[in-house]
């Protein structure tokens, strides 16, 4: 069964039908050409054939009405049968005659005929597709761009279509499809010009650091790493579609959300060099990339929102590397990172951004560096000092002895005199500190290079950093060798002698300093080098602790003396513990040779008084609570064995009798006793010429009530060849008049 025929189909089959019963039949043809362009021309064919037959029968009803006028008709046709036979024969004959003639012309007539609609047919439907063929071509065109995605081309000629070729033929139907379709391609090229858009930013987000490193490099043309025309296209097409701000506004949206990914610095950027070029690298792709398109955009990008954009990137920048630089330990890596932020510094210079605040960061930066220097260096010395021997530097030839001059600023007429083999007087510490400290300066001055700093500022830089190389590192390194427990006698003179060497040298690394910047000393504010005043401290240190250690071995020796304080007479010579005392200090000032005079000369005499005034604690401590002449009289014979070293000249530089004076007190107490010239002692009291001035009365009161028998039956005064009783009486007049003596000098 056949599908039924829809309302609108049979509408055009009757107005087709109409036109074919109404119109002339030359103008058919388009009519009938609708009919076999559609798809329903069975449907008509059937139709055209029941029109037929309606005529067919509107005719017979015709004839049928008319039939008597026909009979009629016909015998008046009889009448003139005859002569119409007649007629038609002549009819005939010139008809053929006629057909004859003309056959040829009717076909020629049928030809123009023909010729002439075809013409007319073919004039009007070149009139028409002239007026489509531009349509469908740019129509073609277009569908060709988009298929290429070449979408800004493909929006200027939809543009081209819409408002110049579409309006010419907007009667027909594909015209109307098309006119339709015109948003839905606005909206097609829109997403996928945003579309390529995204993909730009993501792929710059992923190569800024590739094109940061080019810059970097000084490289010029690092933005031709990137291809634009994605940015560009997208602009255009919105800015023709009306939605530039829009576009504007998405733009610096996604790319600040970028700059913020880009500042935020990896957790372990610290650890590595290549952690901070990578930050660095990054920054300056981002900033390349905005600079370009600020200055090709036409405005996509106002210097505006690039300052706001850089002002942000700055202060987070700056705060990363404040934080992240002050993990840092290596002096090298602070260097290196100190010239990566010069060259960044200096690229964002190139494209015109503001970088003083850097420079500003590079400053306490340096502070950070000099501490890692002195941490570094602080190494260095200890190691220098923990593994010199502290003897003399012998050079066996002239080459060495060169060589050494070469390291150190030491010139000695004396000791170039001296044939080889020879000595200099200071250890390896003296040569290896100074190129130390020389290898400090440069490494200061590696810092200040590229900082745009002027010749003054630098040299103030680095002699500020090397005064506190001097007088803290140094100077710390230097008090704790001195005042570690295994430090020997030999090892604090050869100090005291190294840091006298260093302490001269200090001019010539003013020189150094001098000739590296170009800044003389005499230039107002030039910071002065203080490494004078670590090496007389450290000196001193050396010196107090040579006192100290002189007097801890004298402490030392006294510990073995064991005398025998209830001894009936003297032994033949001093004690055997004085004996070795006295030898260890002669070998002792025997190497104080080299030390400075007043040095070796206040050692000695410390030493001396040291001595004496452990000796006299010797007699008075409590533990001592009797005392015989003959412990007395050996313990004198030790005292002149101090004074006999003393008067022997231990070290050169005292004038007269000045050592011996550090036992003046112990030998005018002695006397006192030993030759009992109390008489003397008491008339003469207080006296400037008192031949006991130097006894006090309260000394000599302790002592004695030690040599006063009150319990024991063997007398110590027995050896006096006196009455007994007459000592006894005389020991308590003595003790009594000591006692007014003492309340009277106490009043």
């Amino acid at each position: 069964m056949a599908e039924p025929e829809s309302p609108e189909t049979a509408a055009e089959h009757e107005r087709i039908l109409r036109e074919v019963d109404s119109t002339d039949t030359a103008c058919l043809g388009p009519t009938l050409r609708s009919v076999y362009d559609g798809e329903e021309h069975g449907r008509f064919m059937e139709k055209l054939d029941a029109r037929i037959r309606n005529h067919d029968r509107e005719i017979e009803k015709m004839c049928n009405f008319h039939y008597q006028g026909f009979v009629d008709a016909i015998t008046e046709f009889l009448k003139v049968r005859a002569e119409a036979q007649k007629l038609k024969n002549q009819v005939t004959d010139t008809n053929r005659k006629l057909q004859m003639e003309s056959k040829k012309l009717v076909g020629a007539m049928e030809e123009l005929k023909q010729c002439r609609l075809q013409q007319r047919n073919i004039s009007a439907t070149v009139d028409k597709l002239t007026q489509c063929l531009p349509v469908l071509e740019m129509d073609s065109k277009l569908r060709e761009q988009m298929k290429s995605k070449r979408h800004y081309p493909a929006l200027k000629t939809l543009e081209h279509l819409e408002h110049l070729h579409l309006p010419q033929v907007s009667h027909y139907r594909f015209c109307k499809v098309m006119v339709d379709n015109i948003p839905k391609l606005h909206e097609e090229i829109k997403e996928v010009s945003m579309s390529d858009l995204k993909d730009f930013l993501e792929s710059i987000r992923k190569h800024s650091d590739k094109i940061g490193e080019t810059a970097m490099k000084q490289v010029p043309g690092a933005q031709d790493l990137v291809d634009f025309s994605p940015v560009y296209r997208c602009l255009h097409i919105y800015s023709v579609l009306g939605a530039r701000d829009s576009f504007e506004s998405y733009y610096r949206k996604q790319r600040r959300k970028q700059a913020r990914l880009v500042l935020q610095p990896p957790s372990n950027m610290h650890e590595t060099l290549g952690g901070y070029r990578k930050y660095f690298n990054q920054i300056v792709g981002f900033f390349v990339i905005e600079d370009h398109v600020l200055h090709t955009s036409q405005g996509l990008v106002d210097r505006v929102y690039i300052d706001e954009l850089w002002e942000m990137a700055l202060s987070k920048t700056i705060a990363a590397l404040r934080t992240h630089s002050s993990y840092c330990s290596d002096p090298n890596l602070i260097l290196d990172l100190k010239n990566l932020i010069v060259l960044f510094a200096d690229t964002l210079q190139g494209y015109g951004f503001p970088v003083n605040h850097l420079f500003d960061l590079l400053l306490e930066i340096r502070d950070q560096y000099s501490e890692t220097l002195l941490k570094k260096w602080a190494g260095a010395f200890r190691n220098i000092l923990d593994s010199d021997n502290y003897s003399p530097i012998p050079v066996a030839n002239e080459e060495q002895y060169q060589k050494m001059v070469g390291q150190f600023p030491f010139h000695d007429p004396e000791l170039e005199k001296q044939p080889f083999p020879k000595k200099f007087p200071f250890s390896e510490f003296v040569p290896r500190v100074y190129s130390q400290i020389k290898e400090f300066i440069y490494a200061c001055l590696k810092f200040s290079e590229d900082l745009h700093l002027s010749s003054t500022e630098v040299d103030d830089m680095i002699r500020k950093s090397t005064n506190l190389l001097l007088t803290r590192t140094l100077s710390n390194c230097l008090q704790n060798v001195i005042k570690r427990r295994n430090v020997g006698l030999t090892e604090l003179v050869q100090i005291i002698i190294n840091t006298t060497h260093l302490e001269k040298s200090c001019r010539f690394l003013e020189e150094f300093i001098t000739n590296i910047t170009n800044v003389l000393p005499e230039t107002v504010h030039t910071t002065k080098l203080y490494g004078t005043t670590t090496f007389k401290d450290a000196r001193h240190a050396a010196e107090e602790e040579i006192y100290t250690n002189l007097n801890q071995k004298i402490d030392q020796f006294l510990q073995l003396a064991d005398y025998d304080w209830m001894a009936v007479e003297a032994g033949s010579k001093a004690s055997d513990y004085l004996v070795d005392l006295i030898a260890f200090l002669r070998s002792t000032f025997a190497v104080f040779t080299h030390l400075p005079g007043k040095v070796a000369q206040t050692a000695c005499m410390s030493a001396c008084k040291h001595l004496a005034t452990s000796l006299t604690q010797l007699l008075l401590e409590a533990e001592v609570r009797q005392l015989s002449l003959g412990a007395l009289q050996q313990f004198n014979l030790d005292v002149a064995e101090c004074e006999q070293f003393a008067r022997s000249g231990p070290v050169p530089g005292f004038q007269g009798d000045t050592l011996q004076l550090a036992f003046i007190d112990l030998r005018q107490l002695l006397d006192l006793f030993l030759q009992w010239d109390w008489s003397t002692y008491l008339a003469d009291y207080g006296q400037p010429t008192c031949k006991y001035l130097r006894v006090n009365p309260t000394t000599a009161l302790i002592l004695l009530e030690k040599m006063k028998d009150t319990s024991r039956k063997n007398n110590v005064f027995a050896q006096f060849r006196k009455n007994e009783r007459d000592k006894q009486k005389l020991i308590d007049t003595v003790a009594k008049q000591l006692r007014g003596l003492i309340n009277t000098h106490h009043s």
